[in-house]
């Protein structure tokens, strides 16, 4: 099987080169769409005229549109194509909260051309905008040779802290799919064989009776006490769960700014993290029952909301080894004098302790060796080889994809689009948002996606392949939509 693989990607010849060319020859377009989605920022659940942008491109490209996938406003997929090999390419637009930044300056600065102060400090500007293009080269390329597949982008909104995948995978969005293709903006070039953890998010709400808390404390019943003893007994708890587990928490209310006043209100949102899906459900199981005695120990009230869960992901071998080999053929991004400048004026702004910091630290003698060939580089102009012992490693993050990839098989890469050493989520990451070192990357993550997809349809043979090392899986451990039939998306609304 991996021997036919080496034969089919050689050289640039072919399919290679016309991927390119069809990419290559619409990037302007493609660096307006990603600048416009970084300009609007908008947050989970909200992206609505993110959407629109990429769904008006699709239209345009011959697409049909379906809108509202997964109960989701923002959510949509489009198809092109009737009959043939079915993929699937996924597309993230959603910023964050409290991100403001200024783009193309080397320090901390709010963005005045903007009214809120959300960001794109996980690169999903540029996510949305190469799936489009990888989605729309291999439309092309079907259409010229006369091959009959049928290509589908999926608008997946929310997936920072709102697992909008997870929603649309529910609703069976994914089911049909013969492979499903995604990447994200990182700082290094690599297909993604790690697994990453499964989580629970949920709110725990308190309520209690108020009173004044000096001339008649005993009246009242304290929400903020209770929302306190849950924390306590949540920490503890630390020491009984697995190692690999983390869970964190944050105060959505603590009962008013009134210290006068015994609070009779309080609440508390939970993130729950672990290698699987079991594992989480059985964290969030004990910290209901830690809530509960807080609140029997208070004699107040307390109300579980479930806000949004997600799988953990599993990568597929058969098409992760397929798209390692692309990789290693069509290369890194090709950055110019001009983006090293401009990566060295942001690694400056790091410390000697944040310079120490990989987003995928190198776990194997492969990983360690080419990152001591490339010592110093401030930019990932290389690309690390495919290799299957990453399988065995979990990362300390979570993504939505971890559901797709239960249901379909799933392969997704990395390509740099930062700084090396930059943390996702911080504001360096907005200020290169709009940089040419994030389009071309943006690019050079499009044309291999498309890639990757044209040879799978040109040899169909690595779908069986597939499917069948995802069925092998499931048999053992069978698929269980993480979050409840009844829990609607966006139900905290926050």
């Amino acid at each position: 099987m991996y021997e036919k693989i080496e034969e089919l990607i050689t050289s640039k010849e072919g399919s290679y080169h016309e991927i390119e060319e069809l990419i290559t020859s619409k990037e302007g377009s493609y660096h307006e769409i990603s600048d416009r989605i970084w300009d609007i920022a908008e947050t989970k659940f909200h992206e609505h005229e993110s959407a629109q942008v990429l769904m008006a491109v699709l239209e345009e490209e011959g697409f049909t549109i379906e809108t509202g996938h997964g109960g989701i406003d923002t959510a949509f997929v489009a198809t092109y194509g009737t009959e043939g090999p079915v993929i699937g390419f996924l597309g993230e637009y959603d910023a964050l909260p409290d991100m403001t930044q200024k783009a193309g300056v080397a320090h901390k600065e709010a963005n005045p051309e903007t009214e809120n102060t959300n960001g794109h400090g996980c690169g999903h500007n540029l996510l949305g905008t190469a799936s489009l293009a990888a989605a729309v080269a291999t439309k092309e390329y079907i259409d010229a040779h006369g091959i009959k597949a049928k290509i589908q982008f999926f608008g997946c909104p929310a997936e920072e802290g709102g697992s909008g995948k997870t929603f649309m995978a529910r609703e069976g969005a994914f089911d049909n799919l013969d492979m499903a293709i995604c990447w994200h903006p990182a700082t290094d070039n690599s297909v993604v064989s790690v697994k990453t953890l499964a989580n629970i998010q949920a709110a725990f709400e308190f309520k209690g009776k108020s009173a004044h808390a000096a001339n008649s404390p005993e009246m009242g019943r304290s929400a903020l006490d209770a929302a306190e003893l849950m924390n306590v007994g949540g920490n503890y708890l630390r020491e009984h769960v697995t190692s690999e587990a983390r869970y964190h928490y944050a105060y959505l209310d603590a009962g008013g700014v009134a210290p006068s006043v015994v609070q009779s209100h309080a609440k508390l949102l939970y993130l729950i993290r672990a290698p699987k899906t079991n594992q989480v459900k059985e964290i969030y199981d004990r910290l209901c029952k830690i809530a509960e005695g807080a609140a029997l120990m208070t004699e107040t009230e307390v109300t579980v909301h479930f806000d949004k869960a997600c799988s953990n992901f599993i990568p597929n071998s058969v098409y992760t080894k397929l798209m390692g080999d692309v990789m290693m053929d069509l290369g890194a991004p090709k950055f110019d004098e001009e983006d090293q400048e401009f990566a060295k004026s942001i690694h400056a702004t790091l410390s000697e302790e944040e310079k120490q910091f990989r987003m995928v630290p190198p776990v194997t003698p492969i990983e360690k060796k080419v990152l001591a060939e490339n010592s110093g580089k401030v930019l990932a102009d290389y690309v690390y080889p495919y290799n299957p012992a990453l399988g065995n490693i979990t990362l300390p993050g979570s993504t939505d994809v971890g559901d797709v990839s239960w249901v379909v098989p799933t392969v997704q890469c990395i390509v740099a689009t930062e700084v090396q050493n930059i943390a996702l989520h911080s504001w360096q990451v907005v200020a290169t948002g709009k940089s040419g070192i994030a389009k071309k990357g943006m690019i050079q993550a499009a044309k291999i996606m498309a890639a990757t997809a044209v040879k799978v349809i040109e040899n169909p043979e690595y779908i069986d392949e597939a499917k069948a090392e995802l069925k092998a899986i499931t048999d053992d451990t069978p698929y269980v939509n993480p979050i409840p039939a009844d829990v609607k998306p966006n139900s905290l609304n926050f």
